[in-house]
Order: structure tokens, then sequence, then C-alpha cells
């Protein structure tokens, strides 16, 4: 609780004072994060993972999304840390930075049967660190052992076996019917997972605009040599968007707010050599999506996405729609580190540096889901009053309204408020003459942004 309602840094300082335990011993709470055996954070996501479950339906399959990102630290002794590509510098400007990179799984709650959009909720957190490397005088035993351990931490394996655990909790839950549709970007989409790819588990990720793709093998009877296992050449991405002989289709998708007619060009069964020859596969290519960046401005368009499925029987609709959806994992992430302060903590050994992480996530995961199980899938909370800048209704409860109300059914009554907020804060004078303004602890406590 004090991690999400904490006004400083997400220390493990700043939320033992949130809690009012600054003067006892701390220890403890050290501890807890470095101690083998007092934390368990599957434990934790296990929970939220199966009461998300609970909120679909019983045919609907789990829609998740794979992806990693990077917690800035700055301390050269942090277990885990090194540096990596800044993806805040520009496309021209190669840019480095030292973090430790992170793993995580969120799954999606539809708001509709339908078209419609859907809130991420994470599922699963891990530290991902790389072996450091030695020095170049080191001996050959030293960098044998560090391409050894690098292969090992890849992230790409990495995120296979958090594919293949996440299976086989469904499978242990009950849930051994619910398909599972895991989508990802190019850096998970390669050989490495889609050869570990477990039953009953679809893959949708985006390709390259050269992939080299081939169709099914033509049935002939062969008496000697061995069967093919692909057949001629089939279109790539980029030539398919290109043909015109092959019509455009459409298809109704919920995306930004609104829904939008998608148009698309698929093709299907194909095979991929880094796939392996086992596995079928459906190629789809949506058009780049026309927008105006205001009123009265010319048309600007996006880049076409280029997008593959493991499973090719697998609908358009659900196939695209899944993928738009695994946008909000990108929401997950700036939430995690701007407003909740995941990787601030100050610690340095090794299980501190990922249970820390792994409770606010987990935190925050939960906050999620109460909101939805509260407010339902499109529900603002409506304990305090908006701001007078504020127009109209959001379309969902932003993470900060939803902490904010945290905060006042917390910290309400112990500020003096009563739990109607309509007009605690006194209105703004009638003149227009300029006076001198005084602190208000209510407002500024229960809106901290």
């Amino acid at each position: 609780m004090s991690a999400l309602v904490c006004l400083g840094r997400r220390t493990v300082t700043g939320m033992i004072g949130t809690s009012g335990r600054q003067f006892v011993d701390w220890s403890g709470d050290y501890r807890l994060f470095s101690r083998p055996g007092r934390f368990r954070a599957d434990r934790l996501f296990d929970v939220v993972r199966a009461a998300l479950v609970d909120e679909l339906d019983k045919e609907a399959p789990l829609v998740v999304a794979i992806d990693d990102s990077h917690l800035p630290k700055a301390g050269k002794k942090t277990f885990g840390v090194s540096w990596r590509r800044d993806p805040h510098k520009p496309h021209f400007m190669t840019g480095f930075l030292r973090a430790q990179r992170i793993l995580q799984i969120s799954a999606a709650i539809p708001s509709a049967s339908g078209p419609g959009g859907a809130r991420m909720v994470p599922i699963d957190f891990c530290h991902a660190p790389t072996p450091q490397k030695p020095r170049a005088s080191s001996a050959p035993t030293a960098w044998a052992n560090y391409r050894k351990q690098k292969e090992l931490t890849n992230i790409s394996r990495t995120g296979a076996k958090r594919i293949s655990r996440l299976r086989e909790a469904l499978d242990q839950e009950q849930q051994a019917k619910r398909d599972l549709i895991v989508t990802a970007d190019g850096q998970f989409t390669n050989g490495t997972v889609l050869k570990n790819l477990p039953e009953r588990t679809t893959l949708i990720g985006r390709v390259r605009k050269d992939t080299r793709l081939h169709f099914l093998p033509e049935a002939k009877v062969r008496t000697r040599g061995r069967a093919p296992s692909y057949g001629a050449p089939a279109p790539t991405p980029e030539a398919l968007l290109r043909d015109s002989s092959v019509p455009w289709q459409r298809e109704t998708v919920w995306a930004a707010g609104r829904t939008h007619e998608c148009r698309f060009k698929t093709l299907s069964p194909l095979r991929w050599r880094a796939a392996g020859e086992k596995l079928d596969l459906r190629l789809v290519v949506i058009a780049p999506l026309a927008y105006r960046p205001k009123k009265g401005s010319r048309l600007l368009y996006r880049e076409p996405a280029y997008l593959i499925a493991t499973d090719p029987n697998l609908s358009i609709a659900d196939l695209i729609q899944s993928y738009v959806w695994r946008w909000d994992i990108e929401v997950n992430f700036r939430d995690e580190k701007q407003l909740l302060g995941v990787g601030q903590a100050q610690v340095r050994n090794a299980p501190s540096v990922e249970r820390v992480p792994q409770l606010i996530v987990a935190a925050y995961a939960m906050l999620l889901l109460a909101a939805h199980r509260v407010f339902g899938a499109g529900g603002v909370p409506d304990l305090l009053p908006a701001p007078k800048w504020r127009r109209g209704t959001p379309r969902r409860a932003s993470t900060q309204s939803l902490i904010n109300h945290l905060r006042a059914e917390l910290w309400g009554q112990a500020l003096g408020v009563n739990n109607n907020f309509s007009g605690f804060v006194p209105g703004g004078p009638g003149h227009t003459k300029p006076e001198k303004l005084l602190p208000h602890l209510s407002s500024a406590v229960l809106y901290a942004a």
C-alpha cells in the first residue's frame, strides 16, 4: 500500500516512512528483500493472474503482451546494471545509459465482447541481467564461461521460458482449454521463441519487410530422398503490400479510443525457416493509417505493419485486435517508471535489485485489477471532484486518478475531510485583485501528481 500512495521517491525508506514505521527498527524491511525464502514474487503475480482470468469469459482466450525495458541506474556496483542502448536518443545518434534490464508480461482485460478497448495488467515481472564482460587479458576459461552465460541469459530465451511457465500455470489452474495468445514485437519474433512455443499457444509478432517466406511443399509422390519441407518462395511482406493484384480487405478494430476501418492483406499457410519446418504461419500486412496532427492539416501516414501468426485458423479480427492491444504494455512501463518510481530504490545486492521493483509492480497490478472490479471496464472514480480544467468524461481511469482516489480513501478522514469531497476546496474570489494564497493541505496531498 505504501508503494502506491508514497509522495516521495519509491525507496525502501520512503515506503517505511509512508506506513509510519520510521521510528522502529528497519532492518527487517531490508531483510524481506535481501534474504532468500522471505519474498516470492511469483506467488504475488499468481494471485493477480488467477483473479484476472476469472474476469474473462469461459471461452475467451488469454491475450498477453511480452516486452522488455530498462530501469536507469547510475551506481556502478549495483547487481545486473550495465551499459545499454538509450532508446530516447534520436535515430541518427547512438546513445548509451547504465540501466538494468527487466522483462514483463501483461494480460489484457477486454472492455467488451466485440471490437473494444482493453487494459493491460502486469502478471509477470522479472530481472533479466546480462553477464559482466571479462577483461581482454582474462583467461580463456573466463571468456568461455562468459559466452555460455551470455547465451543462457539471452532475452529471447528468457522470454520463451516465461511464456512456457505461463502456459504451465494456466494448465495447473484448470485452464487447460483456454487458449493463450502472445503478442510481441520483432525482438521476440525469432526462432528461439517460435521453436519453443508450448501447446495451445499462439504468437503474433512483427517481422521485417524483407522476410523470406515459403509456401507449403506440393504433395508429390517421391520414391527416393527426403520429402521437402518448404515449397516455392512466397512474396515478402513488402512485395505483398505493393502487389496490386491482391485486393485489400477491411476489418473493424478498436484503437485510440474509437473504431477504425483497418485495411489489410493476408496470405496463408506459409512457412519460415527461422520458425522451423513444422510450424505453419499466416502473414498479415496492415496498410498505413492516415491521420491529421491538427484540424485542417494535410493527411500523414504511419508505417505499415507486417505481422505473422502461428495459428493460420485464428480469425483476422481477433489477430489484429489482439496486436493493437499490445500497445498498452508501453503504458504500463510509463506508469511504473514515472508514477510509481520503479527502479528508484537504492539497493545493490542481487535479490533486492529484483524484488523491490517486483513488489511495486505487483501492487500496481492489484490496483488496476481492483479498479476494474469496483468501477468496471470504463468506470472512473468519482470520490474526488475533477479539476476545473478537465472537460468531459475520460475514456477510462488513469493510474494517477486511481492513486489519488486511494489516497482520499486512506487519508481523507485523517486530514479532516468528510466523505463528501464536493466543495472541500474553497472557490476562487469574486474580484480580480491579487490575493495572498495559502497552501491547502488536502489539495496538496490528494491531488499530488
